[in-house]
C-alpha cells in the first residue's frame, strides 16, 4: 500500500492545531501554578490563649481575624468541638492546629507507667478533637529531661508517643514536636553554638510521615543559631512558632525587640523552601495588641511576600 503523504499546507494546519490544543491544556495548569506562587509564603496564626478579647469564642475569633490573622490554634483536648466549628464557620478564621493542653504536667517521659498511660490517652483524645475541627497538626512537648537519664527519657518518649501513630494516620493529623526549654536534645548549661542534631535524630527515630517539628524560632536562640537549626531540621519542619529573645538580657521579648537575626532566619526558611503556618506565641491582649503582634510578624519575616 502506498504511504499517504500530507501536503505542506495540511502539515502546517495539523501542527498549528496541535500547538493550540497543547496550549489549551497547559494554560489551566500554568494559571494554577502562577496563582499558587502568588500566595503569601507565610500564613499568620496564633495561640488561642493570646486572644484577650472578652466574649464568646466567636467574638474572640472575630478579633483575631480583624487583627490580621488567618488561623488560630486551640488547646487539645478540652475545648467544645461544636462551639469551635461554629465560631470558625461564622468568622472565617481557620483552626489550623492544636497544642497539647497538658503535655507539661502529664508527660510521656514520666517514670510512672500510669502517668505515661494518661499522657498517651490525652494525646489520642487531642488528635481526635484536632481532626474534628478540620485541623491537621497537634503540637506536642515530648517530655522533660529531668524525668530520668537522657536515655530513659528518650526511650520513654519514643515508645509512648509511637503508640498514637496509628491514630494520627487514621485521623490525618500530624504530631509536631516543639523545641522548648525541657532539658531534652540540648544542654541547658551549654553554650550558644549547640546544634539541632539530637532533635532531628529524635524525630527520625519515629520513622513516620506523621511526626515532624513545629519549630519555635525564638526558643533556642540562647543555645544555638535558629537559622542553622532550620537548615538541619529542613523538611521535618511542618509549622513554625515565633517569639523574640534577647541574649543580652537572657529574656524572651516581643518579636521585634530581641536580638534575633531575622534576615538570616528568613533566608534559611527560604533555602529549605518552607511555606505555611507561622504561629505567634507571645504575650497577647486586646485587639490593639493583637494588631501589634500581627505587624511584628510582618516586620520580622515579611509574611505577605509571595510563595514564588
Amino acid at each position: 500500500m502506498k504511504k499517504q503523504t500530507l501536503s505542506p499546507r495540511r502539515q502546517v494546519l495539523q501542527l498549528g492545531a496541535a500547538s493550540v490544543a497543547g496550549l489549551a491544556m497547559m494554560r489551566p495548569w500554568t494559571a494554577a501554578a502562577a496563582e499558587a506562587a502568588d500566595k503569601p509564603w507565610l500564613r499568620k496564626t496564633l495561640k488561642i490563649g493570646m486572644i484577650g478579647v472578652k466574649g464568646s469564642l466567636t467574638e474572640k475569633f472575630a478579633a483575631a481575624k480583624e487583627a490580621g490573622f488567618e488561623g488560630v490554634e486551640l488547646n487539645a483536648p478540652g475545648f467544645d468541638v461544636d462551639e469551635a466549628n461554629a465560631a470558625a464557620k461564622e468568622t472565617g478564621l481557620i483552626i489550623d492546629g492544636t497544642v497539647g493542653a497538658d503535655h507539661w504536667g502529664v508527660r510521656h517521659t514520666d517514670a510512672s507507667p500510669e502517668t505515661r498511660a494518661k499522657a498517651l490517652a490525652s494525646l489520642r483524645k487531642g488528635l481526635e478533637q484536632t481532626a474534628a475541627v478540620g485541623a491537621d497538626t497537634m503540637l506536642l512537648v515530648p517530655g522533660r529531661g529531668s524525668d530520668g537519664t537522657a536515655d530513659e527519657c528518650y526511650k520513654r518518649a519514643v515508645d509512648n508517643i509511637s503508640q498514637a501513630l496509628p491514630d494520627a494516620e487514621k485521623l490525618g493529623v500530624s504530631i509536631l514536636m516543639e523545641n522548648v526549654w525541657n532539658e531534652m536534645f540540648y544542654d541547658p548549661n551549654g553554650g550558644t553554638d549547640q546544634t539541632a542534631d539530637a532533635f532531628a535524630a529524635f524525630i527520625d527515630d519515629f520513622d513516620s510521615p506523621w511526626v515532624g517539628a513545629q519549630f519555635d524560632i525564638g526558643n533556642h536562640w540562647k543555645f544555638g543559631d535558629p537559622a542553622a537549626w532550620i537548615r538541619t531540621l529542613d523538611k521535618r519542619i511542618k509549622k513554625l512558632d515565633i517569639k523574640g529573645f534577647s541574649r543580652e538580657t537572657g529574656k524572651f521579648t516581643k518579636i521585634t525587640e530581641g536580638d534575633i537575626d531575622w534576615p538570616s532566619v528568613k533566608q534559611a526558611l527560604r533555602d529549605i523552601k518552607f511555606t505555611g503556618w507561622l504561629a505567634a506565641e507571645v504575650g497577647g491582649g486586646d485587639l490593639d495588641r493583637l494588631k501589634e503582634v500581627s505587624r511584628n510578624l510582618d516586620k520580622a519575616l515579611q509574611c505577605n511576600e509571595s510563595v514564588g
